[in-house]
């Protein structure tokens, strides 16, 4: 088995969130003071990391934690519109039937994760970090890599946005980086992951290697 742990980031990875967290961004940045992402700005800040996508929409870093809460909030009351990419739960089945471990580490919170993963999915899933800080997922991936026992060498973490990237990278571990989410799949592969995967059915089979 090439890796012993997978651990995924959810919205955009998992997820088809990303029309839903536009439009949510959106609704809140009256409330919080921030500009609006316009039709015509999303491709351009697929482009972007994080702190870059902050300073265009002119966001204060300590009003985050707010934002964030607001937003978990209210996927709450929407996850009925929230779905899974196609395959992800045939995917999650593989690498759990091979003995990989599964995990997810996202801003989201665990019980939305756990939610629209369905009961099936989410009974595979062994780990569930939710509530990162948008530059606070390597404590959490590290959390994760004690609680498995597993050492960061043989885990990859998998995840669409240069964020996930780095925060990988600062645990210690190989990075998979998905071309179906937030960041451009050129964006990602400038950064040389360990992997790339054009679709999630290459996920499981790369992974068990």
């Amino acid at each position: 088995m090439r890796y012993e742990l997978a651990i995924f980031d959810f919205d955009g990875t998992l997820a088809d969130s990303f029309p839903w967290f536009l439009a949510a961004l959106n609704d809140c940045a009256p409330r919080f003071g921030f500009r609006r992402i316009e039709p015509h700005e999303v491709e351009m800040l697929r482009g972007y990391d994080g702190r870059r996508i902050m300073r265009h929409m002119r966001v204060s870093m300590w009003k985050m934690p707010m934002i964030a809460r607001s937003l978990r909030a209210r996927m709450a009351a929407d996850l009925h519109r929230i779905e899974l990419f196609p395959g992800v739960e045939a995917m999650l089945r593989r690498l759990a039937d091979a003995g990989v471990r599964i995990a997810v580490v996202t801003s989201n919170s665990a019980e939305n994760v756990r939610r629209v993963l369905g009961p099936e999915s989410a009974a595979l899933v062994r780990h569930v970090e939710g509530g990162a800080s948008i530059f606070g997922k390597q404590p959490k991936m590290r959390k994760v890599l004690r609680a498995s026992g597993v050492p960061a060498s043989r885990a990859i973490s998998i995840g669409d946005e240069i964020r996930d990237l780095h925060a990988s990278r600062a645990a210690g571990m190989a990075f998979g980086a998905v071309g179906w989410g937030f960041a451009t799949p050129d964006a990602l592969r400038a950064l040389k992951p360990e992997m790339f995967f054009e679709h999630v059915d290459e996920i499981a089979d790369r992974v068990i290697g």
